[in-house]
């Protein structure tokens, strides 16, 4: 490995990790420069199974270590380490368990190689809370989904909440972006996938009779937080669907929401 010690905080090496709380700074950073950050040694290890190209990586100096294993047949990729106290005075917070890697972004592919071989999938419109972003596709790769489809209003998978929320399952669920709706519709009807979108409704069929019986191939839509799926998204839909609730709640959190219809449509 290429290690460098660096115990300045403005050394211009460290500029892609530099006031990374500064949220459109890291906008800038990440998707316009085509980067994103992986955080953790466990993140970064799932990020190097799935492919993806380090640029460099940060560790504090008692996280040597665990990162050592992981980069040893990387001898291309600088890696910076530096004391704790720098650490947080560049990134602007306490880096979880150490290690903080700059990833080349990699290019989404098109929607259709997504479900080419999928039969369950999300599908996340509008939803901008990126721990939820992470919280779902976490609860994807957990439950046996095959791919998760983002609209394009929806946070970035990859932004470093995001990422850590997931534990790095963004890079183990196939995942990319779809274009607007109607033509999102048109993408996965052409897939062969039923649109089942997850909202509130006087004809929505209960989550537990839609399981007894589900299609072939099924595509659940969630929204945003809040306000649900949009109008043109439930216009979309084949068919709407509801989780039954009690005690006077009408529903769940949109992770939770989702963790539920993928355990409901689980396939053996």
């Amino acid at each position: 490995m290429i290690v460098t010690r660096i115990d300045d905080a403005d050394d211009p090496r460290l500029a892609d990790y530099r006031d990374l709380t500064d949220v459109a700074l890291r906008r800038v950073i990440e998707p316009a420069g085509g980067l994103y950050m992986a955080e953790s040694a466990k993140v970064l290890a799932r990020a190097l199974a799935a492919g993806h190209r380090p640029r460099s990586v940060l560790i504090q100096d008692k996280w040597m270590p665990d990162a050592e294993a992981l980069l040893a047949r990387r001898p291309d990729v600088p890696v910076y380490t530096v004391p704790a106290e720098v650490a947080e005075q560049v990134t602007g917070y306490a880096v979880h368990r150490g290690v903080l890697a700059a990833m080349h972004r990699p290019a989404l592919p098109e929607p259709a190689e997504v479900l080419a071989a999928a039969r369950r999938v999300l599908v996340l419109d509008d939803i901008v809370d990126h721990t939820n972003v992470g919280a779902m596709f976490r609860g994807a790769a957990g439950l046996g989904a095959d791919a998760v489809l983002v609209g394009p209003r929806c946070a970035d998978p990859l932004y470093r909440r995001s990422v850590r929320v997931s534990m790095g399952t963004v890079f183990q669920v196939p995942w990319t972006r779809l274009p607007d709706w109607p033509e999102a519709a048109d993408v996965l009807h052409d897939a062969g996938f039923v649109l089942a979108a997850l909202a509130l409704a006087d004809d929505a069929v209960p989550l537990d009779e839609f399981a007894a019986d589900p299609p072939e191939r099924v595509a659940l839509m969630l929204g945003a937080e809040g306000d649900g799926l949009g109008r043109r998204a439930l216009a979309a839909a084949d068919q709407i669907v509801t989780i039954p609730m009690r005690g006077g709640v009408d529903s769940l959190n949109v992770a939770a929401a989702a963790a539920v219809a993928m355990w409901a449509l689980r396939m053996e």
